[in-house]
């Protein structure tokens, strides 16, 4: 019979090892995204409240305050993506009504949904700080002044170049800290580490270079340019390609180290900017609240396309899917006013909509 005592010591080291081994710990800094823009993210007592980080992470807000209210926009960031880049799917990344899980307990499987969610993730936090540098919002950073001399285009590198080395540094200490205090020999964190470096590349492969014309008369005699991140719409449609294309993978020890590979053999090892994940995923068809998967019982779908991904049989699992029509107000008729304004007339139109089976 263990003493009071014991117990009192016994039960720290069980909340660390269910800590250790709880695989959505990494993902749930995402909750910031629920917190009203009144309460503050930064400071001792503030960060301490922060449901959802973990305790590196707590140390992290703490030591970095100022860069907080960046990875809160992050969050943001992430959930408005996501479900604009999977609208049409049938896991469309929505979100649990309330705690901080946001995207529910399906993070939890290492799937390719978990892998997109991770490389969006680790991107947005390093674009939010990246912008933040740009504006001039954090001590600590502002443009990229290594970016300078003259091109092999010939024109010269001036103006204020987005700090992309900062804002990757940064998400590298926040969103990569759970995953390391896990250690390396475990599938779980090396699946996430992989793609959050892979989040990030698709930020660094697809930069920017913008230019202003120095000369008399608007002549471009002289171009100076700088170098700017891609929008991160942009940083979505790449990742939503990586998702399709990801590679399904494996925990296979190389002499003293481990590694992921190809879980099929005939399968090229992955790039380090392709996506990676370790379990097939549920087919999200029907509802399961424990997950947070909602099914796709009344979802609206394309039913002139059989084959597309917003196709009514691939969406609603079959040809479970109804017509219904309904009347719609759309603007029509317009025209341009000088100066400087368009108008247009409400018309209204009777569409066929398509809508999965409850």
């Amino acid at each position: 019979m263990p003493t009071v005592s014991t117990v009192n010591l016994t039960a720290p080291l069980l909340l660390l090892l269910l800590w250790a081994t709880h695989p959505t710990m990494a993902t749930n800094w995402l909750s910031l995204a629920r917190l009203p823009r009144s309460r503050p993210v930064s400071g001792a007592a503030p960060c301490a409240r922060l449901r959802g980080l973990t305790p590196g992470q707590v140390g992290v807000c703490r030591a970095r305050g100022e860069v907080m209210e960046s990875v809160r926009k992050a969050a943001e960031m992430v959930v408005e993506e996501c479900q604009h880049q999977f609208r049409n799917r049938r896991w469309n990344c929505s979100t649990t009504p309330r705690g901080i899980n946001v995207f529910g307990r399906v993070m939890n499987q290492g799937t390719r949904e978990a892998a997109f969610v991770h490389a969006l993730s680790s991107a947005a936090v390093a674009v939010a700080v990246t912008r933040a540098c740009t504006r001039g919002e954090l001590e600590r950073c502002g443009c990229d002044r290594k970016v300078r001399g003259v091109s092999p285009e010939g024109f010269q590198w001036s103006g204020c170049s987005d700090n992309l080395s900062y804002g990757v540094a940064f998400s590298q200490t926040f969103v990569d800290e759970p995953e390391r205090a896990k250690g390396l020999s475990v599938g779980r964190p090396l699946m996430n580490l992989h793609n959050n470096e892979a989040g990030r590349k698709a930020i660094l492969h697809n930069m920017q270079v913008e230019c202003k014309c120095h000369g008399v008369s608007g002549s471009c005699e002289l171009r100076t340019c700088w170098k700017v991140m891609p929008p991160f719409r942009r940083v979505g449609v790449v990742l939503k390609e990586r998702f399709d294309g990801a590679t399904e993978v494996r925990l296979t020890r190389i002499g003293s180290r481990t590694a992921l590979l190809p879980r099929d053999p005939q399968v090229k090892p992955p790039a380090a900017r392709d996506l990676v994940y370790l379990a097939p995923s549920p087919d999200f068809c029907h509802l399961d609240p424990d997950n947070g998967i909602p099914g796709t019982a009344g979802r609206r779908c394309n039913g002139t396309s059989r084959l597309a991904p917003d196709g009514c049989e691939l969406v609603c699992c079959g040809p479970g899917y109804r017509a219904g029509r309904a009347e719609v107000v759309q603007r029509c008729s317009c025209k341009f006013s000088w100066c400087c304004s368009v108008r247009c007339q409400q018309c209204k139109n009777t569409v066929t909509i398509h809508t999965c089976r409850v």
